[in-house]
Parts: structure tokens; sequence; C-alpha cells
């Protein structure tokens, strides 16, 4: 799973929502309100990093940051159709 490379959705957008004061992640079905370090994660969802890449710059940033947490994001990210991944 560390491999494979996410990708924002077509339709997908990840914005900053001043009223709840927290990044949020709009799509078709509804919305997600995220914290700082999921909305890192999604920002990188780039198509281009995998989800290992994706950890090690995360553990630059934040403490104890696992490539197995932001694996399980990213699944559950797939589950709500956010985000696809190839690979």
């Amino acid at each position: 799973m560390l491999e494979a490379v996410p990708r924002i959705r077509r339709g997908v957008k990840c914005t900053y929502d001043q009223i709840r004061e927290a990044h949020v992640v709009l799509f078709p079905e509804g919305v997600l309100v995220l914290n700082e370090t999921a909305a890192s994660v999604v920002a990188l969802c780039d198509g281009v990093r995998s989800i290992g890449d994706i950890a090690v710059v995360l553990a630059d940033e934040y403490s104890g940051v696992e490539p197995s947490d932001v694996a399980a994001l990213v699944s559950r990210l797939v589950e709500r159709r956010v985000v696809d991944v190839d690979g």
C-alpha cells in the first residue's frame, strides 16, 4: 500500500472554511472537516508522491507520523471517494 500513489478525485475541492476555522474537503457526497495533519495528507495527494513519500514528508513536519497511519487515512479517503489511488 505504501507504493500506491493517491490523487484528489475530480470534482473534489480542498479549502479552509473560515466559519468552522478548519480545513475541509468538499465533494459531491458531502463535506469532511480535517485536522491539520489530515489536511497536510490531502494536500500531498498530488498523483506524483506515493503514500510512503507522503509519510516521509509529514515525518519531517510532525512528530509521531507513521506510514501505516497515512495509509489508513488514505484508505478512508478512498472509501469516501475523495481520492483515487494508482498502483
